[in-house]
C-alpha cells in the first residue's frame, strides 16, 4: 500500500517537475515574443514618422518653387511695365517734337516770318505786314467765339508780331515766357483769326512743363470758343492727355475715342489710337 503511495507521489511529483520546467522554458520565449512585438511598433511608427517628413519636404519644396515662379513673373512683369513706361515716353517726346516742327510749318504758311534777333521794331512791323495775307480769306478760317459764320478778324501787323515773339519763345524752349506772350495775345486780340492756335501753344507752352491742370483749362477754352479751328482735333487730343496725367483715366479714355470718332481721318485720331492700344498693353499687364 505504501509502495502504491509513493510511486503515485512520486509521479505527480514528476509531472510537477515537467511543468515547472516547461514554465521556466515558456516565459523567456513570452518575453522575446513582446520585445519583438515591441520592436515592430517602433519599426513602424519610425517609418511612419520618416515617411510624414518626406511628404512635408516635399510639401516645402513645392512651395518653395512656387515662390520662385512667382518671382520670376513679377520680374518679367515689372520689366514689361518699365518698357511700357519708356515708349510712353518716346512717344509723348517724339509727339511733341512733332507739333514743334508742325507749328514752325504753321507759323511760315501763314506767314508768321520770325524776326531774326537785332531788327528794329520799324523792321518787324514791316516784315509781320508783308507776310499778312492781301486777301482777308486767305488768312486761317475760323469760327469766332459767338458761333457766328463770320469769319474772324485777320490779324494786323502788331498781332502778328505779338504772336510771332510767343511762338519763337515757345521755340525755343522758354516756355515761361511764351504762355505769358500767349496770355497777353489772347487779352488783346480775343476775336483774331491766330487766337485759337494762341490758345493751343498756350496750352502746349503749360502741357511740355507738366502744368496739366492749367493746360487742361485752355485746350478746354479753345474747344468751347472755336469748335471749327483747325486746331480743334489736336486740342481734343490734348484733353485727353492731360486728363491722363491727372489720373482721370476713365475721362481721359473717353476723350480719346471721342477723337477717333469725331476726327477719323486726322493725325490726332492715330495718335488717339495708340495712346488707347498702349492703355489696354498696360491694363492686361497689371
Amino acid at each position: 500500500m505504501k509502495s502504491a503511495l509513493a510511486k503515485r507521489f512520486s509521479a505527480r511529483l514528476g509531472m510537477a517537475g515537467a511543468f515547472a520546467s516547461a514554465m521556466l522554458i515558456a516565459v523567456p520565449a513570452l518575453a522575446q515574443d513582446s520585445r519583438l512585438s515591441l520592436a515592430d511598433r517602433v519599426s513602424r511608427l519610425e517609418q511612419q514618422a520618416q515617411a510624414q517628413n518626406q511628404g512635408g519636404t516635399s510639401l516645402v519644396n513645392q512651395v518653395q518653387q512656387l515662390q520662385s515662379q512667382v518671382q520670376q513673373l513679377q520680374g518679367q512683369v515689372e520689366e514689361l511695365q518699365h518698357t511700357v513706361q519708356q515708349l510712353e515716353e518716346k512717344n509723348k517726346a517724339q509727339y511733341i517734337d512733332l507739333d514743334s516742327r508742325l507749328g514752325r510749318l504753321e507759323g511760315n504758311g501763314a506767314g508768321t516770318n520770325s524776326t531774326a534777333a537785332g531788327n528794329t521794331p520799324a523792321s518787324t512791323a514791316s516784315a509781320a505786314a508783308a507776310a499778312t495775307p492781301a486777301n482777308p480769306a486767305q488768312a486761317p478760317a475760323v469760327a469766332p467765339a459767338n458761333g457766328s459764320s463770320a469769319p474772324a478778324a485777320a490779324p494786323d501787323a502788331n498781332a502778328q508780331a505779338a504772336y510771332d515773339t510767343a511762338f519763337q519763345a515757345l521755340r525755343g524752349g522758354d516756355y515761361a515766357q511764351a504762355s505769358r506772350g500767349f496770355r497777353s495775345f489772347i487779352q488783346q486780340y480775343p476775336d483774331n483769326s491766330l487766337t485759337p492756335n494762341a490758345w493751343y501753344w498756350l496750352g502746349e507752352s503749360y502741357y511740355v512743363t507738366m502744368n496739366y491742370p492749367v493746360a487742361l483749362e485752355a485746350f478746354q477754352r479753345l474747344l468751347s470758343q472755336f469748335p471749327q479751328s483747325e486746331k480743334a482735333p489736336d486740342a481734343l487730343l490734348k484733353v485727353g492727355y492731360s486728363q491722363l496725367e491727372l489720373k482721370q483715366a476713365d475721362a481721359g479714355k473717353a476723350t480719346l475715342q471721342q477723337v477717333t470718332s469725331k476726327y477719323p481721318n486726322s493725325r490726332a485720331a492715330s495718335l488717339a489710337q495708340e495712346r488707347l492700344r498702349r492703355l489696354q498693353l498696360q491694363s492686361a499687364i497689371r
